[in-house]
């Protein structure tokens, strides 16, 4: 039975990226499977010139997440979110901080200074996401352990999808054991509340199925070496049931 690394990501703000429209930087509902593959890779200390580490590692995970809802005075559950108006007037002798380690300057030659920088960036208002995650092959290194360990004692500071959304608290919550990820999520999510019932969660095709789930394809893995997103891969959405019920 696949032993399964549950991760906590839990802050304020979190950005789980979604396709980026012009200046706007949408999320989605979930993480994406390359953003905790870059979550991992940074835990580990790899940089982005090491692609082939980067491509292996995605195609060795098999993650699923689900959502603790927020609880609101009405006793319903609700997710926030929030967009960030970002302006900078960036001069020709001005540079930002990067995760490269080394400063960046502004691109497009003198025009560019000409006007402020404008983008909106969408973000998630105090969530709370639960990751259950595994290795496939699961011998093969990094393993599950390693990678927690990682997490625990990370080569560079981390952060949830965007440099601002820092982690509240330690990412490795624990493990589960579990036939697939969305029994992992369950039995997770029944720890955590009486049932974990109506929690809505996500995970990869051929690792559980539910009552009135919905399979979609998903464009969320980035090739690593072109630094571009691409391909579909099908995914489950729905509810946790209860014990019974399930």
């Amino acid at each position: 039975m696949p032993r399964h690394l549950v991760l906590r990501l839990a802050s304020p703000l979190i950005a789980f990226g979604g396709e980026t429209i012009d200046n706007q930087g949408v999320i989605r509902d979930f993480p994406a499977l390359s953003m905790v593959t870059g979550l991992i890779a940074n835990a580990l200390g790899w940089d982005r010139s090491q692609d082939v580490l980067h491509n292996r590692l995605q195609q060795r995970i098999r993650m699923g997440t689900v959502l603790e809802p927020m609880a609101r005075r009405d006793g319903e559950a609700q997710t926030q979110r929030l967009v960030d108006f970002q302006t900078a007037e960036l001069g020709a002798g001005d540079k930002a901080w990067t995760t490269w380690g080394r400063p960046e300057e502004r691109r497009g030659g003198a025009g560019s200074y000409a006007g402020p920088h404008l983008r909106y960036r969408h973000y998630h208002v105090e969530l709370t996401a639960w990751v259950a995650l595994y290795l496939e092959p699961q011998d093969e290194a990094p393993t599950l352990e390693q990678v927690a360990a990682a997490l625990d004692r990370p080569a560079r500071p981390l952060f949830i999808g965007r440099k601002p959304c820092l982690p509240t608290a330690r990412l490795v919550a624990g493990w589960q054991e579990s036939e697939h990820v969305l029994g992992a999520l369950q039995d997770w999510a029944q720890r955590l509340s009486a049932s974990g019932a109506g929690w809505r969660a996500q995970w990869p095709d051929g690792q559980g199925t539910l009552k009135a789930d919905r399979c979609i394809d998903l464009c969320d893995e980035r090739n690593w070496t072109s630094g571009l997103h691409g391909g579909w891969r099908p995914v489950h959405e729905g509810r946790l049931l209860a014990r019974a019920e399930a």
